[in-house]
C-alpha cells in the first residue's frame, strides 16, 4: 500500500496565512492538517465566547479556506483541523454555509464532546484532550473537511492514518508511530529549520511546512515539498521530538508512545525516516485543561541610565513601597535587568531596566492608583527618570491547570457529514502510566584536556511549556559528544547552569536512541503562560539560555 502523505499548514493560531495554499500547490498530498490550539489559545477563545456565544473558533481558518476550497476539491486533499476550538459545531456550520455559497460539493463533519466546562464551576473553559478515532470515523464516512475541538495535536495525524489503513484501537505500535509523526508535524516549520539551534546550517528565511509519509506499519518519513525553504535533517526532527515532552512514555488518548524506542535515519536530502516506534495501551484517564481568570496584573518598567543603577533601583522601590502599603497587592515582584554597559556608546546600552509586576484579585488595587503613583514620581525620583510605556489600568490574567477524568466519562462524538452523531467508544484496553525503566547510558568519554566554552558548541536544545512546567530537551550531535553529555549534564549541573531551577523539582529523562536528555522543571512558569510569571512565560528560550552557559568541555569535541 502506498504511504499516506499528510502535511501541516498551521502550527498555532496566527501562523502563516498563505501556508494552506502553499501546501496545496507545492506537491502531492492526501491530507492536510492545521493545528490552532494551545493552552493560551483556549483562554483567548474562551474570552471571545464571553463576548459572543457564537464565537470560540479560529476565525482565520474560514478566511484561509475560502480562498482555497476550489484547490481542495481539485487536488482531492482532505482537511483535518482543530480550528473548531471551543465551538466545533459552530465552525462546521459556517463551513457548510461556505461550501453551499461557493457551490463546491465538499462534505463537512466535526468532532465534539471535549467540552467539560459545565462540570468545572469557575472555569472559563475546561476541555478534555480527545484522540484520533473520532476524526477517523468522520473520514470513513466520507468527510472532506473535519473540524475538531480540543484533541491532542498528534490526533490530527493518527485519525487520518487509522482511517486510511484500517487500524484498530489495539494496534499500538502503528498508532504510536503515527503519534510520533504527528508530534513532529504539529508545530509546522519547527520541523523544517524554524526555531532550530543550528539554524545557520540552512536557509531558514522562509521555511516550508513539513509533511509525513506514513506507512501501513506506522513508520514514516518526514520531508517537505520540493523547492521550499528550510531543511529537514536528523537534528530538526530530534529538536521537535523533544519539544514539550517529558519522559520516555509519551501518553495520549489512543496510545502511549515509547520515545525511547524511536530511531531516526537520514533517508536522502530533506528526508528523515522514523522507525522502530513501540506503543503501549493508553492510560485509563484523559487530561482536561482548565482555564480560568486568576485576577488582574499590571506592569511598569523603569529605565535606569548611567551611574548608580542599584541605588536608583533602591530609591524607586522605597518610594513605591510606601504607596503600595496603603492597599497592598497580593503579589509584588521586582526584577532588575542589567542590560547596561560601562562607558557605553549609546544611551540605550547605558541603561538597565527595573520591572515591577503586581497581581491582585481586585483590579483597583493594581490599576490606576498604582499607575498614578508610579507616574507621580516622574519629577521626584532618580535622575533620568522615565518608563518604557505608560502603565495602564491593569489587565486580567489567566491560570491554566490540568486534571484527569476516566476516558469513559467523556462523550467523544463524531458528527458525520449527514449530521448523524456517532459515539466513539473509549479504548478497549488501558494501562496506568508509570515511569519507564531507567535507560542505559554509554561509557563515559575518556578524560582529556578541557576548555571553558558554551554548551551550545556541542549540543542543541529546544524548550517549551506544559502548564506551569517547562521542558528542556538537549541532544548531542555525535556519539562522542553523547558519551560526554550523558554523564556531564546531571540534574545538579542543570541547576547550576539554570539558577531559576535550584529550588524547584527537576527531573532528567535520558533518551539514548536520540542521544538526548529531557529535563522537566516543575513550577518554573507559575500558573502557566497566561499568568505571565516570568520574562519568557512559555520557556521558549530556556534551552538557548542553557546552550549559552559555559562549562568545561573536552577539547576533542570542540
Amino acid at each position: 500500500m502506498n504511504p499516506l502523505r499528510i502535511g501541516n499548514f498551521s502550527g498555532f493560531y496566527g501562523d502563516r496565512f498563505d501556508a494552506l495554499r502553499e501546501m496545496l500547490t507545492g506537491g502531492e498530498l492526501d491530507v492536510l492538517t492545521g493545528d490552532y490550539l494551545a493552552e493560551l489559545t483556549m483562554l483567548i477563545l474562551a474570552r471571545d465566547r464571553l463576548k459572543d456565544p457564537g464565537a470560540g473558533y479560529a476565525r482565520t481558518f474560514l478566511r484561509q479556506l475560502e480562498g482555497a476550497l476550489g484547490l481542495v476539491q481539485e487536488r482531492g486533499v482532505r482537511i483535518v483541523t482543530n480550528a473548531g476550538g471551543l465551538n466545533p459545531a459552530g465552525l462546521a456550520a459556517h463551513l457548510c454555509e461556505l461550501v453551499d455559497r461557493l457551490g463546491i460539493p465538499l462534505r463537512v463533519a466535526h468532532v465534539e464532546g471535549d467540552d467539560l466546562t459545565a462540570a468545572h464551576p469557575g472555569a472559563l473553559a475546561a476541555h478534555a484532550y480527545l484522540g484520533g478515532f473520532g476524526i477517523a470515523a468522520c473520514l470513513r464516512a466520507g468527510a472532506d473537511i473535519v473540524v475538531t475541538g480540543r484533541v491532542t495535536d498528534a490526533a490530527l495525524v493518527t485519525g487520518p492514518a487509522a482511517a486510511h489503513f484500517g487500524w484498530g484501537p489495539r494496534e499500538f505500535d502503528k498508532l504510536a508511530g503515527a503519534v510520533v509523526a504527528g508530534h513532529v508535524l504539529e508545530c509546522g516549520t519547527q520541523a523544517t529549520g524554524g526555531n532550530y539551534a543550528f539554524f545557520q546550517e540552512g536557509d531558514v528565511r522562509r521555511p516550508g511546512f513539513p509533511l509525513a509519509e506514513i506507512h501501513a506499519d506506522g513508520g514514516s518519513v518526514i520531508t517537505k515539498h520540493p523547492g521550499t525553504g528550510g531543511f529537514v535533517d536528523i537534528g530538526t526532527v530530534t529538536a521537535q521530538l523533544l519539544y514539550e515532552t517529558g519522559g520516555a512514555r509519551y501518553a495520549g488518548p489512543d496510545v502511549t508512545a515509547r520515545l525511547d524506542s524511536v530511531r531516526l535515519r537520514q533517508d536522502g536530502p530533506d528526508r528523515v525516516r522514523i522507525e522502530g516506534v513501540k506503543g503501549e495501551a493508553p492510560p485509563p484517564t484523559l487530561k482536561v485543561g482548565l482555564n480560568r481568570l486568576g485576577g488582574f496584573r499590571n506592569e511598569v518598567v523603569f529605565v535606569l541610565t548611567g551611574l548608580g543603577i542599584e541605588a536608583k533601583a533602591d530609591l524607586v522601590k522605597e518610594q513605591l513601597a510606601a504607596e503600595m502599603a496603603k492597599s497592598p497587592p497580593a503579589e509584588v515582584r521586582w526584577d532588575l535587568v542589567r542590560t547596561d554597559r560601562p562607558d557605553a556608546g549609546t544611551e540605550e546600552t547605558a541603561s538597565a531596566l527595573l520591572r515591577l509586576v503586581v497581581r491582585d484579585p481586585d483590579q483597583k488595587v493594581v490599576g490606576r492608583a498604582l499607575s498614578g503613583a508610579a507616574i507621580e514620581l516622574a519629577l521626584a525620583s532618580y535622575p533620568g527618570f522615565h518608563v518604557l510605556a505608560p502603565p495602564g489600568k491593569g489587565d486580567p490574567y489567566g491560570i491554566f491547570e490540568d486534571t484527569y477524568v476516566p476516558q469513559e466519562e467523556v462523550p467523544h462524538t463524531a458528527v458525520l457529514p449527514d449530521g448523524r452523531p456517532v459515539r466513539v467508544p473509549p479504548p478497549p484496553e488501558t494501562r496506568p502510566l508509570a515511569e519507564a525503566p531507567p535507560a542505559g547510558l554509554p561509557a563515559p568519554l575518556e578524560h582529556g584536556a578541557t576548555r571553558r566554552a558554551p554548551l551550545g558548541l556541542v549540543a542543541g536544545a529546544r524548550s517549551g511549556d506544559k502548564g506551569g512546567n517547562a521542558n528542556v530537551g538537549v541532544w548531542a550531535r555525535t556519539d562522542e559528544a553523547w558519551r560526554w553529555l550523558a554523564h556531564e549534564l546531571t540534574v545538579d549541573r542543570f541547576r547550576e547552569l539554570i539558577p531559576e531551577s535550584r529550588e524547584l523539582p527537576v527531573t532528567r529523562h535520558p533518551l539514548p536512541g536520540l542521544r538526548a536528555l529531557n529535563f522537566v522543571v516543575t513550577g518554573i512558569l507559575g500558573a502557566g503562560v497566561a499568568s505571565r510569571h516570568r520574562f519568557d512565560p512559555q520557556a521558549k528560550a530556556l534551552g538557548e539560555w542553557l546552550r549559552s552557559r559555559h562549562l568545561d568541555i573536552p577539547e576533542a569535541l570542540l
